[in-house]
C-alpha cells in the first residue's frame, strides 16, 4: 500500500516542559463532571470519581472516560452544535466507542461499519463513532476526509470539472498516496487517515458502506437522464470531539440529510457540480433573464427530485420546512429545561425559501461557540486536511 512518510522530526528541546502542552485543565475536567452528575443522576459518588480523574490528571495529563461519560458527552457535543438544525433527537444518538483503535486500518475498518451499522436499511440512525483520545502530546488518529463518503474532482486540461470540485485537493492527495478513480462524476474517495507515527495511509471504502440513491424526478422521466445522484449518509469526519478537556481528533458522526444540503448546495454550488444550467434546459426554462427566476424554478425542481428519490426507497431525509419546525420545538424544549439553546441564524435558515420557514422570523442565543463544551470543533489544521493540504 502507498504511503506518505512522515516528515523528519525536530530536534528535541533543551529543556522540555515536564507538563505537555496538551494536558487536560483539571478545572474543566471538573466542571465536566459536575454537569455529568447534575444532568444525568448517574450512580456513583461524584466526590470519589473525581478524586480518580484528578489522580490519572497528575500522573498522566489525562484521564479516561467511563463509557457513561462519553456517551452524554458526545449527546451534549451535539446539542452544542449552534450550526446544526436537526438537533431535535440529540438524546438518541447512537455511540461507538472504539477508544481502543488508534492504527490506521482498523480505523478504516471501523468507518466502513460504522455506514453499515447507520443505514439499518434506510431507517437511518444518528451514529458516532469515538476513536482513540488524543495523548497530551497530541493526537493518536486523525481522518483527513471532510466526510466518510465525499466524491472526487478532476480538472481535465481544458480547466473543466469533472466530479466535486470542492474535492480537488484531496483527490490529488489520494492520488498521490497511489488511489485511482474511474473519473466520473461520483467516484467515492478512499478514506485518507493518519496515526501516532505520522504515516498517510488510503483504504478504499468497501461498495456495501457506500449506500447511493439515484435521482429522479416525480413528474419528469427525463431527469433521470442527467446521471445524478448522492450518498445517503452525511458523516462528518475532520470534527474534533472534545469533552471536558480531553480531544478525541477522530469521532466521525452523521445525522441524516435535509433535502437542501445536496439540492440547493451539493448539486448547485458553481464550484462543485453546477447543475441548475442542465436542469434549466431539461425543464425548457427562460434563462435570458435572471428575471425569470430560472435559477429558483430548477433549484426547486432539483429539491423535489431529491426528496421523491430518498423517499422511493426508503431512506430517511427531511426537508427544510419540517425541520424548521422541529427546531424551533427543541429551542423550547431546552428552554423548559433551564437552558439556553445556541443557534447561528445564517446556518439554521435553510437556503432555499428561508422566508417561508418559522426558523427565519426570530432571533436566537448568542453565544461564544469557543466556551461551549461538550463541543464538535473544526480547526484550521482539520480543514486544510480536508482540502488536501499539509498542516
Amino acid at each position: 500500500m502507498p504511503v506518505i512518510p512522515p516528515k523528519p522530526a525536530a530536534p528535541p528541546a533543551a529543556a522540555p516542559d515536564p507538563r505537555p502542552d496538551g494536558a487536560v485543565d483539571p478545572a474543566r475536567a471538573r466542571d465536566f463532571l459536575d454537569r455529568f452528575h447534575r444532568e444525568t443522576r448517574a450512580p456513583g459518588d461524584p466526590e470519589l470519581r473525581w478524586q480518580r480523574i484528578a489522580e490519572q490528571i497528575r500522573d498522566t495529563g489525562t484521564y479516561t472516560h467511563t463509557s457513561a461519560e462519553l456517551t452524554w458527552g458526545a449527546r451534549v457535543a451535539w446539542r452544542n452544535s449552534a450550526r446544526c438544525i436537526g438537533r431535535l433527537y440529540w438524546n438518541s444518538l447512537s455511540v461507538r466507542d472504539r477508544r481502543h483503535v488508534d492504527r490506521a486500518g482498523e480505523v478504516a475498518a471501523q468507518c466502513a461499519g460504522h455506514l453499515r451499522e447507520t443505514w439499518r436499511g434506510g431507517r437511518i440512525r444518528p451514529t458516532i463513532t469515538v476513536f482513540a483520545p488524543d495523548s497530551p502530546t497530541g493526537p493518536r488518529v486523525r481522518i483527513w476526509n471532510e466526510q466518510l463518503i465525499r466524491y472526487a474532482g478532476y480538472r481535465r486540461p481544458d480547466g473543466t470539472l469533472v466530479g466535486d470540485g470542492r474535492n480537488l485537493g484531496i483527490t490529488d492527495l489520494a492520488h498521490e498516496l497511489g488511489w485511482r478513480g474511474a473519473g466520473t462524476d461520483f467516484d467515492p474517495l478512499p478514506l485518507i487517515i493518519e496515526d501516532a507515527d505520522g504515516v498517510l495511509r488510503s483504504y478504499a471504502l468497501p461498495p456495501d458502506a457506500v449506500r447511493e440513491i439515484d435521482l429522479t424526478h416525480p413528474d419528469h422521466p427525463g431527469f433521470a437522464g442527467l446521471g445524478l445522484r448522492w450518498h445517503a449518509i452525511p458523516a462528518i469526519a475532520n470534527m474534533r470531539l472534545e469533552i471536558g478537556g480531553v480531544s478525541y481528533s477522530a469521532a466521525p458522526f452523521n445525522g441524516w440529510y435535509m433535502g437542501t444540503e445536496i439540492g440547493a448546495r451539493n448539486l448547485v454550488d458553481a464550484d462543485r457540480y453546477d447543475m441548475l444550467p442542465a436542469i434549466a434546459d431539461l425543464f425548457g426554462l427562460d434563462t435570458s433573464s435572471e428575471r425569470t427566476l430560472w435559477r429558483d424554478r430548477a433549484t426547486i425542481e432539483l429539491n423535489r427530485a431529491v426528496l421523491h428519490s430518498f423517499d422511493a426507497v426508503g431512506a430517511t431525509i427531511t426537508d427544510h420546512h419540517t425541520e424548521s419546525v422541529r427546531f424551533l420545538r427543541h429551542v423550547e424544549r431546552e428552554a423548559e429545561a433551564g437552558r439556553g439553546c445556541p443557534a447561528d441564524w445564517s446556518w439554521i435558515v435553510p437556503p432555499i425559501s428561508g422566508g417561508l420557514t418559522p426558523v427565519y422570523h426570530r432571533y436566537y442565543d448568542d453565544h461564544d461557540e469557543s466556551t461551549l463544551t461538550p463541543a464538535y470543533l473544526l480547526d484550521e489544521a482539520a480543514g486544510r486536511r480536508s482540502a488536501g493540504l499539509r498542516p
